[in-house]
């Protein structure tokens, strides 16, 4: 799936514009792909999500939205206050939720900082798996553990493996992931879904960034 938001310099009209423009793009590759008898119109049936920084930040086009709790932000505003505001609007819009607990880890980049994260390090083990089991008995669909975008390092391997022995969850691991290694690294430790961003920004030439983003999956998916 394709994520559209960011932590800081995202509103309603950016949000919705950038969510239009990869819709359309998206239709377009499918349409090229059905005059195409080798090529098939399924794999462009990709949904575009959002993954908001508050509910200032939405469009109602979009297929689908992270609806997440900051689970360890110190502002109430990032654990409730922000999706009570934005619950109504998105379900006239009929905009699909997926309930996600987010746990932001060090070094938390601007999420933590915007997001008032108590962030977690790479020993805090045993927090981990508590915050884990809540987000599953709160009856959420998702855990995400975050490193922030562009982050110089990603999370920990042991804080994805306690994360994963402590819920069944279908577990998101994003931040600092630029290449195919520290990819499988996360999947290896529990990661279910590994997300990438930055790594999709360093490239003007689409084609360059296919053929970067094919070897970041060959290498993820290696043994």
């Amino acid at each position: 799936m394709v994520f559209v938001g960011g932590s800081t310099g995202t509103d309603d009209d950016n949000v919705h514009a950038t969510v239009l423009a990869v819709q359309e793009a998206l239709e377009l590759c499918a349409w090229n792909a059905s005059q195409d008898s080798g090529l098939s119109e399924d794999d462009w049936k990709v949904p575009v999500v959002l993954f908001p920084a508050g509910a200032h930040a939405l469009s109602p086009l979009a297929d689908g939205i992270t609806f997440m709790m900051l689970m360890n932000s110190l502002d109430r505003r990032f654990i409730i206050d922000e999706q009570v505001t934005a619950a109504l609007p998105l379900k006239k819009a009929g905009v699909s939720p997926l309930s996600m607990g987010y746990l932001v880890c060090a070094p938390g980049g601007a999420v933590g900082e915007v997001g008032k994260a108590d962030l977690f390090h790479a020993d805090d083990t045993d927090k981990v798996r508590k915050y884990a089991a809540c987000a599953e008995y709160f009856g959420f669909d998702l855990l995400y553990l975050e490193a922030g975008s562009g982050a110089d390092t990603p999370v920990s391997s042991n804080l994805i493996q306690a994360a994963r022995e402590a819920c069944d969850l279908t577990l998101l691991v994003g931040g600092g992931i630029r290449d195919g290694q520290a990819a499988r690294r996360a999947v290896q430790a529990g990661a279910d879904w590994v997300v990438t961003g930055s790594l999709t920004e360093e490239f003007d030439d689409p084609d360059e960034l296919q053929r970067t983003l094919s070897e970041f999956i060959t290498s993820m998916r290696s043994t």
